[in-house]
């Protein structure tokens, strides 16, 4: 199964440290690393953003643009706006404030048939409003 990789995962991988990171993130970096080397691991336009965003060193960004070319965007297309549109109308409905990005996130891997692999807590809640599968680190279940 493809993954979808959300913006935590990522950081965690590409942006810290690895002497910084607890044994729980250690795992999840780890399982990262099996779902790129596998070629199994996926990347959205907008995670790819947030996960740019609030670099302060031009040389740090340039680094980490070079190494996410190497994933190619899936795109995202109009009926994937409005599907996210309706998932964040769906979430409200019970009680869920999502971010639009997420919403996006959850669209692009329901119609890719993608597990979102994330860290989010917020991401198991959309997961019994929306049709999105998570995840779950191997290392970890």
């Amino acid at each position: 199964m493809n993954v979808l990789i959300d913006t935590p995962i990522w950081s965690l991988a590409l942006r810290r440290k690895a002497g910084k990171l607890n044994r729980g993130e250690r795992l999840l970096v780890e399982e990262w690393k099996d779902v790129v080397r596998e070629g199994r691991a996926r990347l959205a336009g907008a995670i790819r953003q947030e996960i740019l965003s609030g670099i302060r060193e031009e040389r740090d960004f340039e680094r980490l643009c070079q190494r996410l070319r190497a994933f190619d965007d899936i795109p995202a297309e109009t009926g994937d706006h409005e599907r996210a549109a309706a998932f964040f109308n769906a979430c409200r409905a019970k009680g869920v404030t999502p971010t639009s990005i997420d919403m996006l996130i959850c669209a692009l891997a329901e119609r890719h048939g993608l597990d979102v692999f994330t860290t989010d807590r917020d991401f198991p809640r959309y997961a019994t409003i929306v049709p999105i599968r998570l995840h779950a680190a191997r290392s970890t279940k």
